[in-house]
């Protein structure tokens, strides 16, 4: 059976009101730009303080971030989006449930927060990681000086660990922008969701799917080309040079 290639299928009007199906896509990466950015402020801010909590010498503080880490790390992050729309609000007091599977935009409530909580365990690790890849003088001579361990960690060793581990969480980055594709699955129309709306209207599959692939890949570089700017701006000369390994996080 040939297949009837059409890419001007773009400018054609699309039968769910929202102009051309070109428009369509627009319209779904912006719900992927909102979406991706805003559970990457969530993972980062919670991603640090984790990170922070598990290199702290308090011992319940260590074992809280660990299980913060487990849980979040390894529950997939489908079925993590699914707990939270369809299983949290069931076990809320019947009205809060109602209020919030009512809320206008829930999916895109429910989808930056799932993928915020799931991504700050990986940034944790990194933050983790590039802390105890600092030697342990740092910390000595921080509180030598009189800084309190809060402050140590503020002025000395978070600036010069977030400087180390900027690839990694460039890498995590991406990773947010990519998994944002999974919030379709609770009704979101982001990229991935327009793409397949179009394919199900116009049985243009390919094109469909050509433009979003291409549009993701677009998208991509500019985040690598800005981070890589960043971590160019913000390195420290010396500390990690030609040859030298990049802390890991733990898999």
């Amino acid at each position: 059976m040939k297949y009837n290639w059409n890419w001007g299928i773009f400018w054609q009007l699309s039968p769910d009101g929202r102009g051309t199906y070109l428009d369509t896509l627009i319209a779904g990466l912006g719900w992927t730009l909102a979406t991706a950015l805003s559970a990457w402020v969530i993972a980062l801010i919670l991603g640090i303080i984790v990170g922070v909590v598990r290199t702290t010498p308090v011992r319940w503080l260590r074992l809280l971030g660990d299980a913060w880490v487990e849980v979040f790390r390894n529950v997939p992050l489908l079925v993590q989006m699914f707990l939270w729309f369809f299983v949290f609000p069931e076990l809320l007091p019947a009205s809060v449930g109602v209020w919030l599977k009512q809320l206008p935009r829930s999916a895109f409530y429910t989808a930056v927060l799932c993928l915020g909580l799931y991504t700050s365990a990986r940034v944790a690790e990194q933050t983790r990681a590039g802390i105890q890849s600092l030697a342990r003088g740092q910390r000595m001579a921080g509180i030598a000086l009189g800084l309190t361990l809060p402050q140590t960690y503020r002025f000395v060793l978070l600036p010069m660990a977030l400087r180390i581990v900027m690839p990694p969480l460039t890498s995590e980055f991406l990773n947010v922008i990519k998994n944002s594709a999974v919030a379709l699955t609770i009704g979101l129309v982001e990229l991935t969701a327009s793409a397949r709306s179009i394919q199900e209207f116009s049985f243009q599959v390919f094109e469909a799917f050509t433009a979003a692939t291409l549009i993701y890949m677009f998208l991509n570089l500019i985040v690598v080309a800005g981070m890589r700017w960043l971590e160019k701006r913000v390195a420290i000369p010396g500390l990690i040079g030609p040859g030298q390994a990049m802390p890991q996080a733990g898999h």
